[in-house]
């Protein structure tokens, strides 16, 4: 396991210690599916929107390690998932892909405002017909002098009905399956985007989704992202740091959610005796345990190895079915430790679970990933 310096202790803490403000009126805020503006705004004025972007944009120029260790304690200090899901979507779907493949010109106007908030980032990726076969997106970007013309539809948009910037995939060329996709800088404000309203969603309440329409959407040759059909490297990369940094959250949730769990199982009394104390109810916690260290193992080491710059394809496709199974596991569990206690809603122990739940399909549902690690085993 890492052993993390003070410095990178004291960053976390630093972090942690909002979770007071951010957890205030959480549970009113998720029933009612809303999206907490003044609570995005504490989160930006701490740093932590700039947590891996350069200094000279206004980050704080951390590693992608130190990035995640920062994420997990957020995911176990802070409740609002929702946020937090808004938070690490933000992060990646803009501003990871604009420090690594945006032009000088692209940094200069889109990094600070990343890194302070002020804009609000989003990708946009599935469509209606093209959800785990993403590669076969029907949006198409057709040049026209010095603009692309975009048309098609995006669902299930993370951050689709408040973002500002829009990374938006669309096909540039004829070639089947990942050649000719491109991936454009498109401003909310563009003449021919059409954001929808948001969708009321089973888990994940405070982060709004939606769907945009893009109908003749001219979009200047100079928002193209990297190079023209350079799309699916910009995508690969970019899912490579969303299944680090939100999984990393998750970790940090499924930790809480865990020592909750051993709390209630060493204080409550049942036939006598503490429920700790019957092997049925500690077995469970023990597996619950193992799950967390390997999840928390699978998914640093196979961040480690891709921020060396080698293939970490089989580790990040591991370590995302682990842990989002994992989550939805130790969520089952809570709610049977708490029994009717976990079943109501006032008790915040059944959110985990549907929250739990979108893990196993955002970032390459758990069949994909199966799909693709029998496929790296040349099944």
């Amino acid at each position: 396991m890492i052993d993390w310096n003070d410095e990178q202790r004291a960053l976390r803490m630093s972090f942690e210690e909002l979770s007071q403000t951010l957890n205030s009126g959480y549970s009113d805020r998720e029933s009612r599916g809303e999206f907490p503006e003044h609570n995005w705004r504490v989160v930006a004025d701490s740093g932590l929107l700039g947590l891996p972007f350069e200094r000279e944009w206004g980050g704080l120029g951390r590693d992608l390690l130190t990035t995640m260790f920062v994420l997990e304690g957020m995911g176990y200090s802070s409740r609002d998932t929702g946020l937090n899901f808004s938070v690490t979507t933000h992060l990646v779907s803009l501003g990871v892909a604009l420090q690594r493949y945006g032009n000088a010109s692209q940094k200069r106007r889109y990094l600070p405002s990343v890194c302070d908030g002020r804009v609000i980032g989003a990708h946009a990726i599935t469509e209606p017909e093209a959800g785990s076969d993403a590669m076969n997106m029907r949006s198409t970007a057709r040049l026209d002098g010095e603009t692309f013309i975009l048309d098609g539809t995006k669902s299930y948009v993370t951050n689709g009905p408040l973002a500002d910037v829009f990374v938006v995939y669309a096909r540039t060329g004829r070639e089947p399956g990942f050649r000719g996709i491109s991936a454009f800088l498109v401003d909310r404000s563009t003449p021919g985007l059409a954001v929808g309203p948001p969708i009321t969603t089973m888990g994940l309440r405070t982060s709004p989704f939606g769907e945009i329409t893009l109908d003749s959407c001219a979009v200047p040759a100079s928002q193209l992202l990297g190079r023209t059909g350079s799309g699916f490297l910009i995508l690969e990369h970019v899912l490579a740091w969303e299944i680090f940094s939100v999984f990393a959250t998750m970790l940090g949730e499924m930790d809480y959610r865990l020592a909750r769990c051993v709390n209630h199982a060493t204080t409550r009394q049942q036939f006598g005796a503490k429920l700790s104390s019957f092997e049925s109810v500690s077995n469970k916690l023990v597996d619950a345990k193992i799950a967390v260290e390997t999840s928390r193992k699978w998914l640093y080491d196979a961040a480690q190895r891709f921020a060396r710059g080698k293939n970490a394809t089989m580790d990040i496709a591991i370590a995302k079915l682990l842990t989002s199974e994992a989550n939805i596991n130790l969520a089952l569990t809570a709610i049977q430790l708490f029994g009717a206690r976990g079943y109501m809603v006032e008790n915040g122990i059944e959110v985990g679970l549907r929250d739990a739940v979108a893990g196993t399909i955002y970032s390459g549902t758990s069949e994909m990933q199966r799909k693709r690690i029998a496929t790296l085993l040349g099944l």
